[in-house]
Order: structure tokens, then C-alpha cells, then sequence
């Protein structure tokens, strides 16, 4: 929207500060600024609000708006006065506007830093989050423009408005002036408004799911009005699965005197129906789409499902319609999931819907499942079908115009139906979000990905998402600091997921492997070698064993305080006329599974070999009880009326004031887990109680404890189970790190200069720094690094022999010589590095030798460096990404490093443990710790260096890349030889500013 020419002309329409924001039911509204366009808006709003909200407004009646205030609230500089709408569907809801103002109070320009501030919401709204999600956006727009203060008058009265400001998390302060509340709020943005804003986020994006996953009404948008095609089958699905809500179907074809299909009311339109309807599911051609969008928005549905194809899959044009989708649907209050979107599925049993284009719906189970691609989602239900995986959401979100992953973590991360997230992701479009709801969610319960696209340099079709330069394997680091378990393959995810959600997580790597078949034994030996666990020697049963002699040693084992799990092996028994005998599978089953229930809480797999019926009979439930609420076949024809048919559950649930939409915060009541957290062998409790106790007593067992199941997963070979088990104990031994976060070490503050950094990175840039930033010199960078207490260790140029030598008597013999030209630098292989240069002698000769074997001086940049006291040679890196944030990466430096990508990386700001942590992770630490003999290196001082270039990037964003190489880690202390730094103006940092849904 254009400012007219009334508007300053200096002063542009801001269209950044346009948003899409979530609101706490979970609907979605359009924030902006407000224009001379708006008069008759902002009149028609005026009118809808109630007598007490203008008097809380105006401190006085004021029934209607004046020609004068109209003109002065529509006419904005959008610097001094501000004023932003909230609209649906085009309309006016809320409005709020800021005046700056001096010390008196009196209308003032900058540089005044205060401004009063005043909200209107409209009575129908309130209560939705409006004025909380306005103010976090005029908090914003305030600060851009210079203004750090809002002062508020409200009346005592009022007790909505002094609520809103109270819980925003500003510091503030409070007195009474003249019969009314004097509010003052800093805007600097702190720990507690920004807990506040996510903890809003998390609650609003949650219940906007909610809605989707369990609407008490469904319209199936393009029912064929004959059998088959994509609408007819998805109403037949939705019915098959016993659906609990209201069902309809919608065609404009359908003739006027068609009353119903498949037994469900059937309608040429939405508004025919009459009533309000929760979720639209469209299955009409895309260029049909937007009247779809504009019926269902105009009658009051929650949420789409949009399959149809035709969208960024195809191309620009294709991309331009997937917009106008968003942007259509996003204005009616509506979230979509798709477009060419597979459908959802929700086995709870008191939604039961199948949304989608799956012919049956999965068991209910305890995992949840999104997909980016229909494909890969029929594959993955097929996969957790046959393993006997049940399911407590599905969602297929093909294009993932709006709705993405990370809205689904929110949702599972308080869902007390799902004990295990797995996500197939082909692109991540917030990186810096996801990464922080995946870490808060594995703190409760495990989340398993898979990254599709790994290796293709570009954004699958369909996927209108920023692009991150990363490399896969930070991609991966990072997710792993997170607590993600990131594995390679679906087939990986399923089998990590059986374990994880039906077996208690491991105390550590101590694994015991028992069985009647030697060979499988070592294979699993080996495998568990190879994945880093600890294993005990197999035991070997002997072929001759039977399922009591299986089931006395499974308990021997879990009862023994030396081993964490057990993989159980298993091979067919031989018959005396040397047929195998594949039949007892399921007497072993039981045997196991009796074990198994008497034991301590340890996780057990079993690798079988053509064991028949025994991988069904582990997978099978132990309860055989019918779920609270009925069968999960009930006739389809119950609900061919449009009645409800569970009584009462009208549109969703009234969300409450509490932590989340109508569940407890996952913390309080999960189900055993927080009580055993950290505290020895009970320290591995599974997240979400996946398993831990169901073979127990169920002594621990907590309020809204799923039921046991006693399912035991089973693999087909050795090497699936042991991975499984592997990211199942490197998970458990984050959560017990998770629970004491590490720390910044406050001896760093004693030795860093942030003011002096500031000031100097402000003067190196300039007034008018250029964009694409500028590397320092080595001196720049030396001076800059040294406000942060890193030293680097002077290089002198020397652009002919003399010079050299003169250098060399300067810094004290030995010295280094190195050329510095981009091709050679750090390429000690190529001979551009000479060591140990004792005197005037050797360094005349190594100077001739390198300038005749590479070059002239001017081509090469030599330089001459005291030697260092020797040591490992490491590089330490940080860069950022503009997608996933500030990302420090530590290796060792050399050749064999980069070839085979060594390094480790973890996110800014680094904690002592992260430090640690990076030293460790490379494959070539053992060098730094004493490799062959060798004396260890002072890891002590390179995980310190670590800690304070992750505190430069953290506090200058300015500095967009640092490069530490080589460092020298000898046995006491390490010395930096070389260092590169780039500054740059800082990017843009989506995850700090106000709430708002991305725009792609």
C-alpha cells in the first residue's frame, strides 16, 4: 500500500514493517501501517467498538470520531507519528499509534527519545493477543526510529491494557497521576520480554495446529459427483476412519436437488452450509483455487489443506500463484497446509481423521510424523505399518507455503499424545528458529530428521525458501547441538523411532548382546564397536536354547548394573531332520516380552534372522483394551447427518490462560521423565515416559500416563539395530547435559574491551560502509582481535632480502619465512613456509630459494614471523550465515583436515561445554590429548580462545567472519600466527524482532 502525496514525501511508506502474525486462538491477522487511505476504516472500526472501550480510550465519551481525528489518525510522517492497523480481511480490528514527545510531554522531532503511546482494540477481538502482538511491533518500529521510551496513560479501570504492558517483559515503572495509571516502558529489548515473546509464539503457532489437527467439522472442497478423483477419495478416507466431527462435501456442479454424497450433506458452496466450518480441505484445480479460498475465508473457516498441484512446483509463474495463496488465505485469519499437499491424519480417538490421501489410517501410537513430500510419506506409513508402529499425527505438507515444520514442533512440543517427533525435511526456511524449537522440544522428547537435498546446491521445486550456503555437514553439526538426531536415510528415522518411542533411553554405551547364534553375536559386536558403544562380549546361548532359556537370560542382563541395553540376537531353530524351525516366534516373543515387563527399565532390540511371526509378535501391543471412547470403527453412517458426534465439541476448544492451548506445560506433567531426569541409571528416562515405564511397577508412573504397551522393537539386521541404539545413547547422554546448561566464563569480561571493539569496528567501516563489507589488514585485524585478549603474533613484510634480515634482527632469531599471496598461503606442502630460520645465513638462502622456485616478491608478500614453541597446528573459523546465524568451526590445519572435512562446528554463543565439546569431536582429537607418546597440548587455553572469538561475533555483528590459522597449541599456552577478519554491516536478524509469520 502506496502513501499518498498528503503524507511527508521524505518519509516513504515503511512496507517492512508489514507483518502476518499468529494470533493466541491461533488464527492469523495482517499487521501495517495505516494510511490516508484508511478514513473510512478507520470510521467503520470506530463504530463497531464498544462505549467502554472509547471511554478507556479518550478518558471521556466520545461516540463517534471527529473529520479532524480522523484526518489525524490516518495522516502519519512514520517518524514522530506513528500509527499501525490490524486488519482481517481488509477490515480494521485494532489500531495503536505513538506520538514522540519531549521532557514536557509536548508533541516533539527528534532526537526526543519518548513517545506516548494508546491502543484500541475492537471488543469482538479482544482477548486474541491483538494488543500484545501490536505492541511487540510499535516496540519495533519505535526503536528503528530512534525513540528507547513509551510512556501510557490508562485508567485504573482498565485492567486489560495494564495487563498487557505488565507481562511484555520491559523494564518499566508505575505511579498514579491524577486519577490514572502513569506507565513507563524501556523498549531495549531484555531476557524476560524476549521469554515472553516466545513463550506467545510458541502457544499461538501450537493452538494455529491444534485447529488444523482436531476441527470439530470438515469440508471436503472438489467431491467428484462420481467415485473417484482426489476429493471423493480423501471424503471417503475421512469417513472410513470414523471421524468424529461434522462432515460435509462441496461442489459448484453439483445439482440443485443433490441433498448428500456418501452419505455426508453435500453443497454447491460453503456459505450453502450454513454453519461455521473448522477445516477446508481443497482438492479443486489451482486456478480454482483463490474462489475456494475467498468462500471458506468469507464463512468463517479456521484452516485449509490445499492438494492441489500447480503451484511453485511449476515454476514462476507457479511461485507468483503460491503467494497470492498465502496472501489471500493469511487475510481471512486462515493458516494453509500445502499447497500439493498429501493431507493429515489424527488417530486420537477423540478426533479420528484421516485427511488425506493414505487408503487406511496408521494405529494410534505415540510418534508424530511430518513430511515434506507425498512420496517419502506414503513410504514412511507403509514402513511404520509393517514394523507395527502406531501414529498419533500425520501430516504431509507438500509445498509448505505456510505452514513448516517448525509449526509442528511447537505443537508436539506440548502434545501429551506424541512421545517422538520424526521430520522429513527438503528445506529448512528459518534455520535459526528451527534449530531453537528443536533444542527446547529434544529437551522433552526425542525429534529424529531426515535432510533430503543434502548435496544438490539449490531449493527442491515447490519451495520458496531463503537458501543457506552451510555445507551439509554444519547443517548437521547444528542440528546435533540442538539435540536433534540427525540420520541419513527414512529407513534410519523408522528404526530410531521404533526404539525411541517404545524403549526407555539408555543410562550410557555399556551394551550387552546375548543370543543363539555366535556369529550374529560378533557381527553385533562389531557393529557396536564401529558405532562407538561399549559392548560386553556376546553370550552365546547355543542353538539349542529356547525361548525360557532366551527369557532367563534377557532378565540376567537387565537386572546386571554393568550394561545399559541389550540387543537380544535371534536365529531359527534347527530341527532334527535339519529343517529350520521359524514357527516359535511368537512363543519367544513372549518369552522376551516377560522379561522384559519384570525388569529394571533398560532398552532391549532384537536382531532376528527369518524368525517367523517374531518381529509381528514384538511389535504387538500387550493391552488389548478397547481406547476410552469407543471402538475406532464406528459405522460411517453415524455421522452422514452433519450432527456432531461427540456432543459438546463445537469449533475447538476454548483455549485457556494457561502455559498452552488446553494441555499443562509439558515440564509439569510429562510422563516420568522430569522426576528421573540426571540421577544415575533412571537419569536416561525416555522423554515423554517413550517406554520407561512400561516394564516397570509403575510407581512413577504420572497423571495422563499413555498405556503400556510392552512393544519391543526388532530388526533384520545387526548393524540397524546397533545405529538405532547409538543415537539413542547419544541422545540421552545431551538430555543429561541439557539439564545443567554450560556457561560463559566471567573471567573473560576481565579481559575483553566491548566498548573499545565497538568504537574501533565503527571507525574501520566507516559513515558509509560499503555492503558488501571489507577485509582487514593484518594489523587492523591484530588490534581488533587484541581488544577480545587474543594475540596475534606480529608478521613484518619483507619485500627483498634486506628487508628480511632487518626483520629477523628486530623479532630475535629463529624465525619464520612465509609468503602470504592468496595461492599460497598456509600451503606449507607447496614450499611457500620456511621453519627455524636460526640465522642471517639461512634466511638469505631461504629467501632466494623462494623467490626463485615461486615467484618474484611482489607475487609472493613474504613476511617474516618469529618462530613459535611448537605444537599442534589448528584453525579456528567463524562465519555467518544470514539463514542459520553465527556458526564457529574448529580443526586441525593441514591438507588431510580438509579433504576428509574434520572440523566440528557449534553455534554462537559458544558455552565452556561447547568449547570443549568442539575440541573433542574431530576425528583427529586424540592428537591434541597425547596421540602415540606425544605430550598433550593445552586444550585448556585453545578451548579459552574458542570462548572469545565466539564472544566477538556475539557481541559485533559487524564481524562477519574471523579465521584463526594456523594456531599453535603446544603444551603450555598456544600462539595465533595468522588471522583474517572480515566486517561488513550486520544482516538482518529475523529471530530478534517481533512475532511474525516468514513471507517467502
Amino acid at each position: 500500500m502506496e502513501p499518498t502525496p498528503e503524507q511527508s514525501p521524505h518519509h516513504a511508506y515503511p512496507d517492512h514493517w508489514e507483518a502476518d502474525v499468529v494470533l493466541r486462538d491461533g488464527g492469523t491477522a495482517r499487521i501495517r501501517p495505516i494510511t490516508t487511505d484508511d478514513a473510512e476504516r478507520l470510521v467503520s472500526f470506530y463504530e463497531q467498538v464498544s462505549d467502554e472501550s472509547k471511554y478507556y480510550r479518550f478518558f471521556a465519551p466520545y461516540p463517534r470520531l471527529s473529520a479532524k481525528d480522523v484526518h489525524r489518525f490516518t495522516h502519519h510522517d512514520y517518524v514522530d507519528r506513528v500509527g499501525l492497523a490490524v486488519t482481517i480481511g481488509g477490515e480494521f480490528i485494532a489500531t495503536v499509534r505513538f506520538d514522540r514527545i519531549n521532557e514536557q510531554g509536548r508533541p516533539a522531532s527528534a532526537p526526543a527519545d519518548e513517545a506516548e503511546v494508546a491502543f484500541l482494540v475492537q471488543d469482538a477481538h479482544q482477548g486474541r493477543g491483538v494488543a500484545s502482538a501490536l505492541l511487540e511491533h510499535i516496540a519495533a518500529v519505535a526503536r528503528e526510529r530512534g525513540i528507547v521510551r513509551f510512556a501510557a496513560e490508562v485508567l485504573p479501570a482498565n485492567n486489560k491494557m495494564i495487563k498487557v504492558f505488565r507481562d511484555a517483559g520491559y523494564t518499566q515503572q508505575r505511579s498514579f497521576e491524577d486519577g490514572s495509571v502513569h506507565l513507563t516502558l524501556d523498549l531495549e529489548p531484555t531476557a524476560a520480554s524476549l521469554a515472553v515473546q516466545r513463550g506467545r509464539e510458541q502457544r499461538a503457532e501450537a493452538r494455529s495446529v491444534q485447529r488444523l489437527l482436531a476441527p470439530g467439522s470438515v469440508v471436503v472442497v472438489g467431491a467428484g459427483r462420481a467415485a473417484g478423483g482426489v476429493g471423493r477419495t480423501v471424503l471417503r478416507n475421512l469417513l472410513g476412519s470414523g471421524f468424529t466431527g461434522r462432515t460435509y462435501a462441496v461442489n459448484r456442479s453439483f445439482a440443485a436437488e443433490q441433498a448428500t454424497v456418501d452419505g455426508v450433506p453435500a453443497h454447491r458452496s460453503v456459505g450453502e452450509i450454513g454453519e461455521q466450518v473448522d477445516l477446508a480441505i481443497v482438492a479443486v484445480p489451482a486456478e480454482r483455487v483463490p474462489e475456494v479460498v475467498a468462500d471458506c475465508g468469507e464463512h468463517g473457516v479456521q484452516g485449509l489443506v490445499v492438494l492441489s498441484a500447480g503451484y511453485a512446483e511449476r515454476g514462476a509463474e507457479g511461485r507468483e500463484r503460491q503467494r497470492e495463496l498465502v496472501r489471500q488465505a493469511r487475510s481471512y485469519g486462515m493458516r494453509i497446509i500445502g499447497p500439493n499437499a498429501f493431507g493429515i491424519i489424527n488417530t486420537s480417538d477423540t478426533v479420528r481423521m484421516n485427511a488425506s490421501l493414505a487408503p487406511t489410517s496408521p494405529a494410534p501410537g505415540r510418534i508424530g510424523l511430518f513430511t515434506q513430500s507425498g512420496a517419502i510419506g506414503i513410504a514412511l506409513l507403509s514402513g511404520l505399518h509393517r514394523r507395527g508402529a502406531g501414529l498419533s499425527t500425520f501430516i504431509s505438507a507438500g509445498n509448505r507455503a505456510d505452514i513448516s515444520g517448525n509449526d509442528f514442533l511447537q505443537y508436539w512440543f506440548e502434545d501429551q499424545d506424541t512421545d517422538v517427533a520424526l521430520l522429513y525435511l527438503e528445506s529448512l526456511g528459518n534455520p535459526r528458529k528451527f534449530t531453537r524449537l528443536a533444542r527446547r522440544t529434544a529437551a522433552v522428547k526425542p525429534v529424529v530428521v531426515v535432510k533430503g537435498a543434502r548435496h544438490s546446491g539449490s531449493t527442491p521445486p515447490g519451495h520458496a525458501v531463503p537458501v543457506s550456503r552451510i555445507p551439509d555437514a554444519t547443517v548437521s553439526a547444528l542440528m546435533r547441538q540442538a539435540g536433534v538426531i540427525r540420520v541419513d536415510t527414512v529407513t534410519e528415522m523408522v528404526d530410531a523411532g521404533l526404539l525411541l518411542a517404545d524403549q526407555p533411553l539408555p543410562a550410557g554405551p555399556r551394551v550387552a548382546i546375548l543370543g543363539n547364534s555366535e556369529s550374529l553375536g560378533l557381527l553385533t559386536y562389531d557393529a557396536c564397536l564401529a558405532e562407538g558403544l561399549r559392548p560386553r562380549p556376546p553370550r552365546d546361548l547355543t542353538t539349542a536354547a529356547g525361548p525360557q532359556d532366551f527369557r532367563d537370560a534377557l532378565a540376567e542382563a537387565l537386572t546386571d548394573q554393568t550394561c545399559d541395553a541389550v540387543i537380544v540376537t535371534a536365529i531359527p531353530w534347527v530341527g532334527e531332520n535339519g529343517e529350520a524351525e521359524t514357527g516359535d516366534g511368537e512363543v519367544l516373543a513372549a518369552a522376551l516380552r516377560e522379561a522384559a515387563a519384570t525388569g529394571p527399565a533398560k532398552p532391549v532390540a532384537v536382531v532376528h534372522v527369518e524368525m517367523g511371526g517374531l518381529a509381528e509378535a514384538l511389535a504387538a501391543a500387550a493391552s488389548t483394551a478397547t481406547p476410552a471412547g469407543g471402538s475406532r470403527t464406528a459405522a460411517p453412517d453415524a455421522y452422514a447427518t452433519g450432527a456432531p458426534a461427540t456432543p459438546g465439541r463445537e469449533q475447538g476448544e476454548q483455549e485457556p490462560d494457561g502455559p498452552a492451548a488446553g494441555a499443562p506445560r509439558p515440564d509439569a506433567s510429562r510422563t516420568g521423565t522430569a522426576a528421573r531426569e540426571g540421577t544415575g541409571q533412571d537419569g536416561a528416562a525416555g522423554p515423554g515416559a517413550s517406554g520407561t515405564t512400561e516394564r516397570g511397577d509403575g510407581a512413577d508412573e504420572a497423571p495422563g500416563q499413555r498405556p503400556r504397551t510392552g512393544r519391543i522393537p526388532s530388526y533384520p539386521a545387526a548393524e540397524r539395530a546397533v545405529r538405532a541404539l547409538s543415537e539413542a545413547v547419544k541422545y540421552a547422554q545431551w538430555r543429561r547435559q541439557a539439564a545443567v546448561p554450560g556457561k560463559i566464563p566471567e573471567f573473560l569480561d576481565e579481559t575483553i574491551d566491548e566498548p573499545g571493539a565497538a568504537t574501533l569496528i565503527e571507525a574501520l567501516l566507516g559513515p558509509s560502509p560499503d555492503p558488501k563489507g571489507r577485509p582487514l589488514t593484518h594489523e587492523e585485524a591484530a588490534e581488533l582481535l587484541g581488544r577480545y585478549g587474543i594475540d596475534v603474533r606480529p608478521a613484518i613484510p619483507a619485500l627483498d632480502p634486506q628487508a628480511a634480515v632487518a626483520a629477523a634482527e628486530r623479532l630475535g632469531y629463529p624465525v619464520a619465512l612465509k609468503t602470504t599471496a592468496p595461492h599460497l598461503r598456509h600451503r606449507a606442502d607447496l614450499g611457500g613456509v620456511r621453519l627455524d630460520l636460526a640465522n642471517e645465513s639461512a634466511l638469505s638462502r631461504a629467501y632466494g630459494e623462494l623467490t626463485e622456485l615461486l615467484g618474484t616478491p611482489a607475487e609472493l608478500r613474504p613476511v617474516v614471523q618469529a618462530m613459535a614453541p611448537r605444537g599442534v597446528d589448528t584453525v579456528v573459523r567463524a562465519s555467518i550465515d544470514a539463514a542459520a546465524g553465527a556458526v564457529l568451526s574448529f580443526g586441525l590445519a593441514g591438507a588431510p583436515s580438509e579433504l576428509l572435512g574434520d572440523v566440528a562446528h557449534r553455534l554462537v554463543p559458544a558455552t565452556d561445554r561447547d568449547a570443549a565439546e568442539l575440541v573433542r569431536s574431530i576425528r583427529a582429537a586424540p592428537v591434541l590429548f597425547g596421540w602415540r607418546g606425544s605430550a598433550p597440548a593445552d586444550t585448556a587455553a585453545l578451548e579459552e580462545l574458542l570462548l572469545r572469538v565466539s564472544r566477538l561475533v556475539d557481541d559485533h555483528p559487524e564481524v562477519v567472519s574471523v579465521a584463526l590459522e594456523p594456531v599453535v597449541v603446544a603444551t603450555r599456552g598456544l600462539t595465533v600466527l595468522g588471522a583474517s577478519v572480515r566486517l561488513a554491516p550486520p544482516p538482518a536478524r529475523t529471530d530478534l524482532g517481533p512475532r511474525r509469520l516468514p513471507s517467502y
